[in-house]
Order: C-alpha cells, then sequence, then structure tokens
C-alpha cells in the first residue's frame, strides 16, 4: 500500500490529541492503545522511506570509493 504523508499527519494529530481514531479520505481507523498507534506511524514512516529509496528521492547507502597505490608499476 502507498503511504501518504498526508496519513502520517493525520495519525500524528491523532496521537498529539490523545485519540485513537484516525480518519483520512473515506476510511477511519479506530485503535486500542497508544502503542498500536505508534506502530502504526512507525510502519507509514518505513513505507514513506521505502518509497522515497525507489523513485530516488531517498539515497541509498552511501558509495565507498577505495584508492590505493604503491611505488612503480
Amino acid at each position: 500500500m502507498a503511504h501518504t504523508e498526508a496519513q502520517l499527519q493525520a495519525l500524528e494529530t491523532a496521537l498529539a490529541k490523545g485519540e485513537h481514531r484516525v480518519s483520512f479520505g473515506d476510511k477511519t481507523v479506530e485503535y486500542r492503545s497508544v502503542d498500536e498507534l505508534k506502530a502504526a506511524i512507525r510502519e507509514v514512516k518505513r513505507g514513506i522511506l521505502e518509497q522515497a529509496a525507489a523513485t530516488g528521492l531517498w539515497p541509498g547507502a552511501p558509495r565507498q570509493i577505495r584508492v590505493t597505490t604503491s611505488k612503480g608499476f
């Protein structure tokens, strides 16, 4: 499922207000606990970062270039 910034914002707003019911678009989800809501926020953040890495908007692992030299040929 493609996660959006709007979904993340809705989840974080609900957490800040202490609510357990989150609505975005035409869907409403009710979480049983704060821990479940925090897990959903982590999942959405992970999904957004994966999408960004897949499209090249977020860099992947850094490249390493190693240069070795020696005297002569």
